[in-house]
């Protein structure tokens, strides 16, 4: 039993109450401190187990029925990055199994770029891992509760890297629990690629990215998910943002059984701007959840969210966003529009965009959209000797095509198109 109640444990539940009894003592041996934090945040899950559909920000995602089974921790040895970076130049760090991996050749200028794998820091306990485990933070809980491994990056202050940083986090198969924190100097400018990869074995992953940023900096972050038929993942995208900075995240996602993706970011400084591009392609029997909170604390910030999403078969999407601008944030300008393509009577897709809005002179709006491939256009390309299933693709590229298109990088573009093109031919 959960404490405080009545319901039963789960299978999967229990399964992550007894995998801590096991590792703790392995996590123990292997000096991976924090142990007064990894009790604090089991304790929270033993108490509130997974989040109920009564919770809100849960409602359309009920775990206790979508996650089912927790793949085993017996992780298999890695030693190899994928067989490819995205580009030839890319600074590669990797994770294998939960294993820190980087290319030999992979170099970079330690007064531009500092990176640790973190499990040198968990053993040297100088890893901080933030202690928020409400009620409903379930992904905190077990990450906090189980992390091991990932990388700690800092970029220097005046730095602009030229090189774009491509953060490999694979699974085939078992557990793995990480976290990337990731500081960004005054007026730096990075690029950096987290890519979430495995093969169709079963496996259970908690991955928590944690984005500070200073005044003048410019980030762009892109996350691709190529998660396996049988991966269950809980990711978690937390960002603060200074005076005057730009953050551009970039979420594609084409795999995975389930899936709940958290965005959390805080507009701080004054003139903060944040933008929000993310693609999901659903198939099979999926679910994915992507849940948004952006906060606009400070006076002249700027938001805008796209959010585009195709969904076949019978997978069933979620998109929750809040945008919510306090009173002090005078001259706010946020905007977010959800819109959805359902290619299946069995397909599904649940939207719920709000506003809290308490400030005066803001401007502020939101939008969704569900609907089908438009017959006319359609009928159209197949009049002009166009397979339907080539023109069906033809429809759903058009869709996503404007928002990989502002991407100002052209090489970066291709290589995104190219993995769309692949996986629409493989489901389309």
């Amino acid at each position: 039993m959960i404490a405080g109640q009545k319901t039963i444990l789960t299978q999967a539940e229990a399964k992550i109450i007894d995998n801590f009894a096991v590792l703790k003592g392995e996590m123990a041996q292997r000096g991976l401190l924090l142990e007064a934090a990894r009790k604090a945040a089991m304790d929270s899950f033993c108490k509130n187990g997974f989040p109920s559909k009564q919770m809100e920000s849960w409602h359309y995602t009920d775990m206790r029925t979508k996650l089912i089974h927790i793949a085993s921790c017996n992780n298999t040895k890695a030693d190899r990055l994928l067989a490819f970076p995205l580009l030839p130049n890319n600074i590669v760090l990797g994770l294998i199994n939960g294993q820190a991996v980087v290319s030999p050749e992979m170099k970079w200028k330690k007064e531009m770029l500092c990176a640790t794998p973190l499990d040198k820091l968990l053993t040297n306990s100088q890893a901080e891992l933030p202690q928020d485990f409400a009620d409903d933070n379930v992904i905190a809980q077990i990450n906090t509760a189980f992390v091991s491994n990932g990388w700690k990056l800092d970029i220097l202050e005046n730095v602009s890297l030229d090189k774009i940083i491509e953060l490999q986090n694979i699974q085939n198969g078992g557990q793995s629990h990480v976290r990337f924190p990731v500081t960004v100097g005054k007026n730096a400018n990075v690029t950096i690629i987290e890519r979430q990869s495995g093969n169709n074995e079963d496996s259970f992953i908690s991955s928590v990215s944690n984005l500070d940023t200073a005044e003048g900096s410019q980030v762009l972050w892109i996350i691709i998910r190529e998660r396996g038929l049988m991966s269950s993942e809980l990711n978690q995208f937390n960002a603060q943002l200074g005076k005057n900075v730009v953050l551009k995240l970039y979420v594609i996602h084409t795999g995975s059984h389930f899936l709940r993706q958290e965005i959390n970011v805080n507009l701080n400084g004054i003139g903060a701007d944040f933008q929000l591009r993310e693609i999901n392609l659903l198939s099979g029997k999926t679910h994915t959840d992507t849940t948004m909170v952006v906060r606009h604390l400070a006076e002249n910030t700027t938001s805008k969210e796209i959010i585009r999403n195709v969904a076949m078969d019978r997978a069933c999407g979620v998109f929750q966003g809040i945008i919510q601008v306090v009173k002090e944030a005078k001259k706010t300008d946020a905007h977010m529009v959800c819109n959805s393509l359902i290619l299946s009577d069995k397909a599904e897709f649940y939207t719920k965009p709000q506003l809290e809005i308490f400030a005066e002179d803001v401007s502020c709006g939101h939008g969704a959209t569900v609907s089908e491939i438009d017959h006319d256009q359609l009928f159209y390309l197949m009049a002009r000797g166009i397979p339907e299933v080539k023109a069906r693709a033809i429809l759903v590229e058009a869709f996503f095509r404007e928002l990989i298109e502002e991407l100002d990088k052209e090489k970066l573009r291709k290589v995104l198109w190219r993995l769309l093109d692949e996986c629409l031919q493989a489901h389309i």
